[in-house]
């Protein structure tokens, strides 16, 4: 419990600043003058009972001074002027509240959506280790429950929980000052009682909740990521696996659901005779005061609308409670992933990458995703500027490492990675990453337009420049025989393409992005032969000029590369040009010679 009580606090302290928000005034005004409204809301719907209480016993000695005479001529003995303060005040009362609820929208809006960008900034910035290990669906879930619980803290805590207790407070107060303690002091025992044992009970039946939850997220990861793996589903015939694999997520979020549903139902029971029993209480001590003359009609009038008053926001109270405590789970959760470590992050001296040419080398790079497993070993090579290289190897030899360590996406546990001469780890990520374009292996695109799939190399780009990348990358007329041309929607990843016509797109994406440096990750090892050389023809015209490293499974497509470099196991085993590696007779030879024979 003390823990939970400290994460919770934690939680709003985190949270503040975005209520608060250093720097800017308006925002700041607008919490004070909604505050401000909050109370006088408060302050006029405490004051209606009072009111009604004077109308009800001046209604009583009048009625007592005009008995024998028409009922209807008793309502004059009412001071109009009552009657239309009753009115003024309930009005005020719906007035104030209102403008609090206008006034606040803004900075509640703000907030959410300043705490939504930050996370998903903060997220795009993690290492790609932390995304190879969680999966998207989940934090989407996490991200969307933390944006929703903030609206629902917002909403329910600042203008009910709050100003619920603000009136309970000065209910408590009229009825000591105008009665005695004894209906203070059982008004605060009932409620004190109802508290406590909300606390209690919500405590008990948060773990259901949490295993809600969790069981949730397990069920929508489930469902995403056999979404988004369609083609492999259909390929292995696997629909009722998957159907299976859901609905046994959801099977177990059944049982939760009915646990959470079961001890809500206790939980409700034990809330409402509370409740009831304060209200008798009460109710009975006020009808004895008028029997013995020492209360009127009107305050026993006045405490019954008092307790009712205070009963349904309080009979409220136990929902909105458990919901804020779920929302402050759903919040920590949101918050926790803004302490995750970024594990790459740039140095404060860091300076932007400084383009001589364009030379690409690695100096005794070892690097090992898992301590306990070393990928690179003191891998040494050098990418001249302007100049063709390529690394071969069998699967596992630690190809794809080497676009990953280029790119820092992680960081090199021995050695260097240096671009003229400046390591990568002394640079900015989004000045190193300007300079690098890159058509990988699988090219993943937005479920958006062509147009737009194009034009994310540099968003912002002309349409000439658009087409003028379509061009080089031999996708333009394919494009225009299209329907909807560019504004052609491709589906999820892509769907609605081949794999040659997304390879092109990606080929169109990285000219526009115009860099001086090119990585084709095993760019065609996915197509067949006849589209291969199509590709490769577009690859050869747009690394022209340009710094270019080739990863690539297939040997036919690096024979014309200036020098090529065979990794296995971590290391260099040979270099040099195709045909000097030919003559050599080692690893390269015989893959050479195992690929001519497969075709």
């Amino acid at each position: 419990m003390e823990n939970s009580n400290k994460s919770e606090l934690h939680t709003l302290k985190t949270l503040m600043p975005y209520l608060w928000p250093k720097g800017q005034s308006d925002m700041r005004l607008r919490v004070v003058i909604a505050m401000i409204a909050l109370f006088l809301a408060k302050i006029a719907n405490v004051y209606m009972p009072i009111i009604y209480k004077q109308i009800i016993d001046l209604m009583t000695e009048g009625s007592k001074a005009v008995q024998g005479v028409d009922p209807a001529t008793i309502a004059f003995a009412v001071p109009m002027g009552l009657l239309f303060a009753y009115g003024a005040v309930r009005v005020a009362s719906v007035v104030f509240a209102e403008i609090r609820e206008a006034v606040f929208v803004n900075v509640a809006q703000r907030a959410m959506r300043r705490v939504a960008i930050e996370t998903f900034r903060h997220l795009h910035a993690l290492s790609m280790r932390f995304h190879m290990q969680r999966q998207t669906g989940g934090l989407s879930r996490v991200i969307e429950r933390g944006v929703k619980g903030i609206e629902f803290l917002l909403t329910f805590m600042l203008f009910n929980i709050i100003p619920t207790l603000v009136e309970i407070a000065l209910v408590c107060g009229i009825l000591w000052y105008m009665f005695n303690i004894w209906f203070a002091a059982v008004t605060f025992v009932t409620i004190f009682g109802y508290i406590a044992f909300t606390l209690f009970t919500t405590e008990w039946r948060l773990k259901y909740r949490r295993a809600m939850n969790k069981k949730d997220t397990e069920a929508n990861t489930k469902a995403i990521d056999s979404l988004l793996n369609y083609e492999t589903v259909k390929y292995f015939g696997n629909e009722g696996h998957e159907a299976e694999r859901y609905d046994n997520s959801l099977a177990s979020y059944e049982k939760a659901a009915i646990k959470s549903v079961l001890s809500l139902t206790v939980v409700n029971i034990g809330q409402a005779t509370i409740i009831a029993l304060g209200l008798v209480t009460v109710m009975y001590m006020a009808a004895r005061g008028v029997a013995n003359a020492t209360m009127t009609v009107g305050d026993f009038v006045l405490v019954v609308i008092y307790l009712i008053q205070l009963y349904m926001p309080l009979n409220f109270l136990g929902f909105v409670y458990r919901q804020i405590r779920q929302s402050l789970t759903d919040m920590d959760d949101m918050f926790s992933m803004l302490q995750i470590d970024k594990e790459v992050t740039d140095k404060e001296s860091a300076d932007d990458l400084r383009i001589k040419g364009g030379e690409v080398a690695f100096e005794d790079v070892h690097f090992g995703y898992n301590e306990d497993r070393e990928i690179l070993k003191g891998v040494s090579f050098t990418v001249p500027a302007g100049k063709t290289v390529a690394i071969v190897g069998p699967s596992g030899a630690g190809k794809s490492t080497i676009s990953r360590l280029i790119f820092r996406f992680y960081d090199v546990t021995g050695g260097a990675v240096k671009i003229d001469g400046q390591d990568v780890r002394d640079i900015t990520q989004s000045s190193l990453r300007a300079s690098i374009g890159i058509v990988p292996q699988d090219t993943v695109l937005f479920n958006d337009t062509i147009r737009y799939n194009i034009s994310y190399g540099r968003p912002g780009a002309s349409e000439d420049e658009i087409k003028k990348a379509a061009r080089m990358s031999s996708i333009d007329k394919f494009i225009e025989k299209l329907s909807d041309g560019y504004d052609t929607k491709v589906g999820e990843r892509g769907l609605k393409l081949s794999g040659g016509e997304k390879q092109r797109v990606a080929i169109a994406r990285t000219i526009l992005k115009d860099t001086p440096i090119l990585l084709f990750d095993e760019a065609t090892s996915a197509l067949d032969s006849e589209t291969e050389q199509e590709i490769l023809k577009s690859l050869k015209d747009v690394s022209q000029g340009r710094t270019t490293l080739v990863i690539a499974h297939r040997l036919s497509t690096v024979v014309s590369a200036d020098e090529i470099i065979v990794l296995d196991h971590g290391k260099v085993m040979e270099r040099g040009k195709h045909a000097d590696l030919l003559k050599h007779n080692g690893i390269y030879a015989q893959m050479w010679q195992r690929q001519q024979e497969e075709k």
